[in-house]
């Protein structure tokens, strides 16, 4: 080999930062170099954001400090552009250009703020800390007045913030407005658990409406129907970098990178796409950008790389869900156990339990990556079984 292995991780959020470690560990005795980009210093547990918005201060992870010992670089400034016949990335307009032998393209995703008129104006998101901090803020001001907040998305992401600001900030009117029920994936009795939880709480919810306009001080409904709003927070989908498409490298239709069996771009097979930013399809059909998905995605991608790398057989991803674990604010949660497909069991955790289970979902990723530094910990809890099982060619 004329030179050392060059992998280039763009995103070191939940599944760029697995990647890296993991690799860095399985590669340390290999000719393998790993540099690790992103535009921030600080690791971000998007699982917490909703906290931050309702006021709680959370640990400063530093990503130097999470990389430490494990002698991978880290270049802080944000991917601009692919070469994707030279191999190369270009970071913050051209103040750096790194080489790669291999991609991992973790860019992640971030809320899809321009669907609607005015949300990218006037919406707050949840996409960073300095972006929950920013609504903290908003949502202080307005507290003492009795204030109105408006949820927009009734996703889990959508819950979990109504519920988490409804509880901090009991002076205010939280209204969480969706196209769906809350708790509409899960089964019957996790999902009237969550509605007696913002019942509890005193949150509107009006479930069947789209919004079609925000505001500065309102959202409009597509029956024409008005909301006042303090604070917009918006949760209703997501979208992803264009740096992929830019490149040429094949996306589908919402811009995720489309993927072969084993994590590959089916257009540079030496462009693994991980996480949120990948079209990923099982014999079940496509998984979702979550943190329980996105994880197994890492650590399969980089005992790929390594498989790769010794001239080894590549195993297809097989990947299944087991639960969908929900925090109702501080005191409450509920956790809907699933099937590999995502569709609700009957078992269900509820209440004090289900705070202990959510508490350790949240915290793990920062733990597992601690221990990866030093052994192979796997975050891959469940393959699927028969219903990820490929048929024999």
């Amino acid at each position: 080999m004329e030179h050392d292995h060059r992998v280039v991780v763009l995103g070191a959020g939940y599944t760029g930062m697995m990647t890296a470690i993991r690799l860095a560990h399985r590669t340390r005795r290999a000719d393998v170099r790993i540099t690790l980009v992103n535009p921030s210093a600080r690791f971000t547990e998007r699982l917490r954001m909703h906290e931050i918005a309702a006021g709680r201060q959370l640990a400063d992870h530093r990503i130097p400090d999470l990389l430490a010992g494990t002698g991978i670089s880290f270049v802080r400034g944000a991917a601009t552009a692919i070469d994707a016949d030279a191999r190369t990335v270009t970071v913050d307009d051209g103040a750096a250009t790194l080489d790669y032998d291999t991609l991992v393209y973790a860019l992640g995703s971030s809320a899809d703020t321009g669907r609607v008129p005015g949300a990218g104006e006037h919406a707050f998101t949840l996409d960073s800390p300095q972006a929950a901090v920013r609504l903290a803020g908003r949502l202080k001001e307005i507290a003492a007045t009795g204030g109105t907040v408006t949820v927009c998305g009734g996703g889990l992401t959508g819950v979990e913030a109504a519920t988490e600001i409804a509880e901090a900030h009991p002076g205010l009117h939280v209204t969480l407005v969706g196209l769906d029920e809350p708790g509409a994936m899960m089964g019957a009795k996790a999902r009237a658990h969550l509605r007696r939880a913002l019942d509890r709480l005193g949150v509107t919810v009006k479930a069947g409406a789209r919004v079609t306009k925000v505001l500065p001080d309102a959202v409009e409904l597509e029956t024409g129907e008005l909301l006042p709003s303090d604070a917009c927070l918006w949760t209703a989908g997501v979208t992803v970098s264009s740096l992929a498409a830019d490149a040429g490298i094949g996306v589908d239709d919402r811009g995720l990178v489309v993927v072969d069996a084993t994590l590959r771009s089916v257009s540079h097979p030496e462009v693994h796409a991980i996480g949120d930013a990948a079209a990923v399809r099982l014999a079940w059909g496509r998984i979702h950008g979550t943190c329980q998905s996105g994880l197994p995605t890492a650590q399969y991608t980089a005992d790929t790389i390594v498989r790769l790398l010794r001239g080894k057989r590549v195993r297809p991803f097989r990947f299944g869900y087991i639960h969908q674990p929900v925090s109702l604010g501080r005191r409450d949660a509920v956790i809907q156990f699933t099937h590999a497909d995502d569709t609700p069991r009957r078992a269900y955790l509820k209440g004090r339990a289900a705070v202990l289970y959510k508490e350790t979902v949240s915290s793990s990723p920062v733990k597992v990556y601690r221990l990866s530094k030093r052994m192979n910990v796997t975050a891959t809890l469940s393959k699927g079984g028969r219903a990820t099982r490929r048929p024999a060619a």
